[in-house]
């Protein structure tokens, strides 16, 4: 009889470590146009002065360093949004310049915890968490494959969320797949 007490008492918190630490479901990240940050590099071409041509990444200042336009804030801004930025500055050097922007490469996404290959990988559109585990290689034995977290950065403040498998995956996102309990 004295045993009964023990199993209930690892039952219960054997129980306790399947709801992830009371995360809250992720929110749905806002609608909208992609936004740049740290890590993201863009094409620029410009059709009347081919030195400022180039491929750029947005550095941790969240600048780009675009050669006679000096730092160009970058981070928070959609392509449009650069485009006019780049248009001004280039409207002090030409008459009437023609530029044209491209995101080359997203910011990276990182995957964690229970994975082949945890680390850091380059971020496709349309990524979901389960094509994410996938790019790290699959779930190990020891994996919880219905339920991850989500740490995402959305203005500037970082959340942790809970998320399925077809939730949609972020540049930058870092999904930690956590450990089943047996």
């Amino acid at each position: 009889m004295r045993l009964l007490p023990v199993l209930l008492l690892a039952l219960s918190l054997s129980l306790a470590g399947c709801r992830s630490g009371g995360l809250d479901p992720l929110p749905e990240a806002p609608p909208g146009d992609y936004r740049l940050d740290s890590g993201d590099a863009i094409r620029l071409i410009v059709l009347e002065d081919p030195q400022i041509n180039g491929d750029y990444v947005v550095s941790d200042r969240g600048e780009l360093a675009i050669p006679r336009l000096g730092a160009v804030p970058a981070r928070g801004l959609t392509l449009t949004g650069l485009k006019t930025e780049l248009d001004g500055r280039l409207r002090r050097l030409l008459t009437d310049p023609s530029a044209s922007l491209e995101i080359k490469t997203f910011r990276p996404f990182f995957v964690l915890g229970q994975v082949a290959r945890p680390g850091q990988y380059p971020y496709q559109p349309g990524m979901t968490v389960l094509t994410a585990v996938a790019v790290a290689g699959g779930f190990t034995v020891r994996a919880r494959t219905d339920e991850m977290s989500i740490v995402r950065t959305l203005d500037d403040k970082p959340m942790e969320g809970l998320a399925g498998r077809s939730t949609r995956v972020l540049p930058g996102d870092v999904v930690y797949v956590f450990d089943r309990v047996f």
